[in-house]
């Protein structure tokens, strides 16, 4: 059987446009590619349009200068006029906006040259930067990310013709998958650091783990602890403890929960003290199995997560979060941030330079206004509270 020959330009040029998904920015490799593949003066790909008190995101490539120096950045600078120009102004005149998904046009398909001569966007715009030729495509995902890929050329070049409308064609397919692998990726990401995020305000340490007990990942809590080695350090890429029983204890837990998870046994939890020397509270460390995906059996990737809480770390309770949640003055919310954190209210008073009196008043107000009665219960209510995430 004959194998069929391959363009391997257009090869490169459609995995180009699929790793660009996963590059920062996003398609600056792709764009020079597809630039010098479409021979245009300028290559463009708006991602998300401007808007009044919005920069909106464009990635613009420029047919190089012969005297540009290699390791330049391949894509223009975002403040350089043209694109400043754009955002700020022209955007609104622009006429290739609003284009039906997937259909490949040019300029000429809108106006005529002498229409567009006569055009503010032309005589403001476009004749100022030299370009005259445009094509182009808008082509997006279901969830709404909406992209504008256009080329442009100068007015002494020649009309974008049949073979840039077939290649054009041919690659918007492609440019929408990537365009959907991106906006997933981007969800992904919003959420994982929105998670992450949310973990660290609440002083916890957080490490993933691989299969042969790596560490894969790290918050800066977590990054700390193990820098200072206090009870809980880490030797080549694996969490050690101080003490060979203890060390053999922690290896003896991570071993199970793996094996748990690549069972599929979600449920499996262990959990150990730390303890540290120099008379400090040990650390509190909880081991459970990360969710295994279906078709991911067997392949290298996160096998568990370990939770680490110091009783050093105070909580970062907002005084505004708590304030605005319980109708508390900001003296109000310090008062019950403080007990929160283990302080008497006789501390309390010294530490906010109020006399006891003072202090007593503010916290039968708080009492009156959370509908609590007793100072374990405030100190529940706020460490329960979603005030540490504000």
């Amino acid at each position: 059987m004959a194998i069929p020959r391959v363009d391997k330009g257009y090869d490169r040029l459609v995995r180009s446009i699929y790793h660009g998904a996963i590059e920062q920015p996003p398609w600056h490799g792709t764009l020079p590619a597809l630039r010098a593949a479409f021979d245009a003066q300028v290559a463009s790909l708006v991602l998300r349009p401007p808007a009044a008190g919005d920069r909106g995101v464009i990635l613009n490539c420029i047919r190089p200068d012969p005297d540009q120096q290699l390791g330049e950045s391949p894509l223009a600078d975002p403040n350089d006029w043209e694109v400043t120009a754009y955002r700020e102004q022209f955007f609104s005149l622009d006429p290739f906006i609003n284009l039906a998904p997937d259909t490949i046009i040019t300029l000429d398909d809108i106006l005529t040259d002498t229409e567009l001569v006569s055009s503010d966007y032309y005589l403001h715009y476009l004749k100022p930067i030299g370009l005259f030729r445009i094509l182009g495509v808008d082509t997006g995902e279901p969830e709404g990310l909406l992209a504008r890929l256009r080329f442009s050329r100068g007015p002494q070049e020649a009309a974008f013709g049949k073979r840039e409308r077939a290649l054009l064609t041919l690659v918007t397919p492609h440019l929408r998958q990537a365009i959907q692998f991106y906006a997933r990726l981007h969800h992904m990401t919003s959420e994982r650091d929105t998670y992450a995020g949310a973990v660290e305000q609440l002083s916890v340490a957080t490490i993933i783990l691989d299969e042969r007990s790596r560490i894969l990942n790290t918050n800066a809590l977590a990054s700390a602890l193990l820098k200072e080695g206090d009870g809980l350090s880490l030797r080549g890429r694996q969490l050690h403890m101080e003490g060979r029983n203890l060390d053999r204890a922690l290896k003896a837990a991570l071993g199970s929960v793996i094996k748990a998870q690549q069972a599929g046994e979600a449920s499996v939890v262990k959990a150990l003290r730390v303890p540290r020397p120099g008379g400090r509270p040990p650390l509190g460390l909880v081991i459970r199995p990360m969710p295994v995906a279906e078709w991911a059996e067997g392949q290298a990737g996160a096998c568990a997560a370990v939770f680490i809480s110091d009783p050093d770390q105070h909580d970062s309770a907002s005084q505004h979060t708590l304030g605005e949640l319980f109708s508390l003055t900001p003296a109000e919310a310090n008062v019950a941030i403080l007990l929160a954190r283990g302080l008497s209210l006789a501390e309390v008073s010294q530490a906010q330079n109020i006399s006891p009196h003072t202090a007593r008043a503010q916290l039968k107000s708080i009492f009156a206004k959370t509908g609590v009665s007793r100072q374990a219960e405030l100190v529940r209510m706020v460490i329960k509270s979603v005030a540490s995430l504000g």
